[in-house]
């Protein structure tokens, strides 16, 4: 269960696929160099493996508790969290404006990685605090900004998502929770939300909810949905905290995993809150903090799925079983000798790396976006951003629920007993599938609002980029460049069925939307090491200069190999569903079922 920080293998995904010498020569990064950003993770992972992993079976083992109206954690990770604020690790990229660091999306990611690792549950309370931070930098008055922005940046004050209500999950056009407008300017909101992280604790001073509810005027349906700050404790004018608020957990849901992360029941009776921008933009404001938020799940599954590798990684090279089936000795051997279990461990490495790979493109992409000085290339990114969110989301969440049980089935029965902490990583990674909007609401988003809609442009502009790795890869391997081209044609033709389903009806494109997804995935993380293959044939013909050692890039064109012969075949049955529109699910009478 220890865990060791993969900081050579950031350092490397940084590099080629997070573009960092481009981003650290955006305006918006302007005093950061490479050796800072060496130095930022050096020390994360020092703290992810020295503070922070240790508490992740501490957490599991004893989970939040309401007590007499509170919610309590253990003195743990009371004690983590306290060092983890102390040190300025929430602020990370936190506006510098209002207390924070404002490094870049893609250091703060590589960063996240291992807190994610180290403990997910933990990991879920920062991670939400930045996206309320983010919310309410983007659509907020000044006034709310100074209010609320300094504590939240330097994590004194934590933030929430308070969305989903009982008769309202994904289908958010149905919130009901009401929000009356008082004499003193501010708001009564009232209502119940669900399954909301980390909705109160009391490892902060205050807890700044953001709350969706409607005025009594509102329309119905999504345009009647307004975004209110409501705080556990009111603030004073001279920022002091004031009363209690009528903001309370009332319960807390017994999870499946992420057991020190308490996901509560809150009752909101009348509870001061402030309009957040204009009314009935609510959902539009709280969809600002969407990409951080998908792209932040999409590196949890992963990041679950990359210890729960390390870990079966270490029990497969102590672990002594059987003799070695191709040698003549009799003398039984550890494990990691064995063809099959060699193949569930390559697998989850070449598929993590391949995961951490595009979830750096997608941070590289909201920097461009949001710091690029040419307006052009800042919409490309954006445009990039948007269709890689849910793949990255989905993929790589799907991928980490394959790829602990992977992990488990290593362990054999040692892995079910939960001693060996395998079982935890299995149940811990279960939620990501379904956080920040179901991997199947992602896969209707890719085929709809980021394929169809701009008739496959992006999708082929990425493909068509692809297309020119695969030429370079050729040139060294011919039977990879090869493979590649042959993968890129397929998703190409991909492209094509979607668009023309979706014209003709969108039912077949739907059923198919999950393989489509999946494809996409498949395929551009193909690419991605396909480049990882090429930067690190280019170290190796100067590797007196290279940084990380013969070794390490040596290993990076295995892993390459290794996708591209027990991964990237998954594309040809995603292919073919997608080409189908898999109509035999639609011909099946509900009766049937």
């Amino acid at each position: 269960m220890i865990y060791q920080a993969p900081v050579n293998e950031l350092r490397f995904a940084l590099q080629v696929h997070g573009r960092l010498p481009e981003i650290l020569a955006l305006p918006s990064a302007a005093g950061l160099d490479q050796d800072t950003v060496d130095a930022v993770l050096e020390e994360a992972g020092k703290f992810a493996e020295q503070e922070l992993a240790p508490t992740n079976r501490t957490g599991d083992l004893n989970g939040a508790r309401l007590v007499d109206g509170k919610v309590l954690t253990h003195p743990d990770l009371a004690q983590a969290f306290a060092a983890y604020r102390d040190a300025g690790w929430l602020g990370l990229r936190a506006p510098a404006d209002y207390g924070g660091q404002g490094l870049p999306a893609v250091v703060s990611a590589a960063c996240e990685e291992m807190w994610c690792s180290a403990n997910l549950a933990f990991s879920l309370l920062p991670m939400l605090t930045l996206g309320a931070i983010e919310a309410i930098l983007s659509h907020a008055s000044d006034e709310q900004k100074q209010t609320y922005l300094p504590n939240m940046s330097q994590g004194l004050w934590s933030g929430t998502m308070n969305l989903t209500e009982p008769q309202a999950g994904t289908d958010l056009a149905q919130v009901a929770s009401k929000a009356v407008p008082k004499d003193n300017g501010a708001y009564a909101v009232s209502g119940q939300k669900i399954f909301i992280t980390w909705g109160d604790q009391e490892l902060t001073e205050n807890v700044i909810h953001l709350v969706l509810a409607r005025l009594p005027d509102a329309p119905a349906g999504v345009k009647g949905i307004s975004l209110f700050i409501v705080p556990k404790y009111l603030v004073n004018a001279d920022g002091s905290l004031g009363a209690r608020n009528a903001a309370h957990a009332v319960g807390l849901e017994h999870k499946l995993g992420i057991h020190a992360s308490p996901t509560c029941v809150m009752q909101f009776d009348e509870a001061e809150g402030y309009l957040i921008g204009e009314a009935g933009k609510g959902l539009m404001y709280m969809f600002t903090m969407m990409n951080h938020a998908r792209l932040g799940v999409g590196v949890e599954g992963h990041a679950v799925a990359e210890r729960a590798y390390q870990a079966a990684l270490a029990y497969a090279r102590e672990r002594v079983q059987s003799r070695d089936i191709g040698g003549h000795s009799k003398t039984p051997v550890t494990i990691i000798h064995h063809p099959d279990v060699r193949r569930m461990l390559l697998v989850q490495k070449a598929t993590l790396a391949a995961q951490r790979a595009l979830y750096m493109q997608a941070a590289a992409a909201i920097d461009t976006a949001h710091g690029h000085p040419n307006a052009d290339e800042a919409a490309r990114a954006e445009a990039v951003l948007n269709f890689l969110i849910p793949i990255v989301k989905s993929w790589c969440t799907d991928n980490g629920t394959v790829l602990t049980n992977l992990a488990m089935q290593v362990y054999g029965g040692m892995g079910y007993v939960e001693e060996t902490g395998a079982a935890q990583y299995v149940r811990d990674v279960r939620i990501t599938p379904i956080y920040e909007g179901a991997n199947g609401i992602q896969a209707l988003d890719l085929i709809g609002r980021k394929t169809a809609a701009d008739g496959g442009a992006v999708a082929r502009a990425l493909l068509a980029d692809g297309q020119s790795v695969a030429a370079k890869l050729a040139s060294v391997d011919a039977e990879l460049g090869a493979q590649l081209q042959q993968a890129l044609a397929l998703a190409e033709q991909s492209v094509a069925d979607i668009l023309a389903q979706m014209a003709s009806n969108p039912e077949l494109a739907a059923a198919a939307s999950n393989a489509y997804l999946n494809q996409m995935g498949c395929t551009l993380g193909a690419v991605a090491l396909a480049r990882a293959h090429l930067a690190a044939q280019d170290a190796l013909a100067d590797v007196a200069n290279a940084p990380l050692g013969e070794d390490f890039y040596q290993t990076q064109q295995h892993v390459t190999q290794v996708y591209f012969t027990q991964v990237l075949p998954q594309i040809h049955t995603h292919a073919a569903l997608v080409h189908s529109g898999s109509p035999a699910l639609l011909a099946v009478p509900l009766a049937s079922f």
